[in-house]
């Protein structure tokens, strides 16, 4: 699937809020968005994110954890390619994944602290929003408070293509 953009970082760096202001605005441009989450804090997910990106715009929105694929669908694993190849039967024009950081989609990642600059090794990072000072990269780098700067970086270069 090419019309893809993942949204990576560690737990409450701010994924599931970019990730609700993109689907907001593809939406409001007349896009019709899928969202996917991973839900990597163990255990079965709970629909808090996926509804979260549904009040956003979200034709169709999923979390995956454990096995679970929140569409009500119980299989042994899911893969993030068996998820895309499902979503491909829905009429959507774009999806965002929140998570997956393995997966080599074109990606934003946000980094709070220190501890974060492990992402930074991560395959097809095509900008980093961060919470502290980095040095300069091969990517644009934004700070978390500059949203009038990334969001339409991210929707113009990699969403609005259609």
């Amino acid at each position: 699937m090419k019309n893809v953009f993942q949204i990576v970082g560690y737990q409450n760096s701010g994924k599931t809020t970019l990730m609700e202001k993109l689907i907001k605005s593809a939406s409001e441009a007349g896009l019709h968005t899928a969202s996917i989450k991973h839900h990597g804090h163990g255990g079965v997910p709970d629909s808090k994110d996926s509804s979260r990106h549904q009040q956003a715009g979200a034709a169709v929105a999923g979390v995956e954890g454990e096995g679970v694929l929140q569409l009500n669908i119980k299989q042994e694993n899911w893969t993030l390619s068996a998820i895309l190849n499902l979503y491909s039967l829905f009429s959507v024009d774009f999806v965002f994944i929140e998570g997956f950081k393995k997966e080599t989609y074109p990606k934003a990642v946000l980094i709070k602290n220190q501890k974060d600059l492990l992402l930074l090794e991560l395959e097809n990072i095509q900008c980093v929003i961060s919470w502290i000072k980095l040095p300069e990269m091969n990517c644009p780098v934004f700070s978390i408070e500059a949203e009038d700067e990334y969001l339409p970086f991210i929707l113009k270069n990699y969403v609005f293509l259609l």
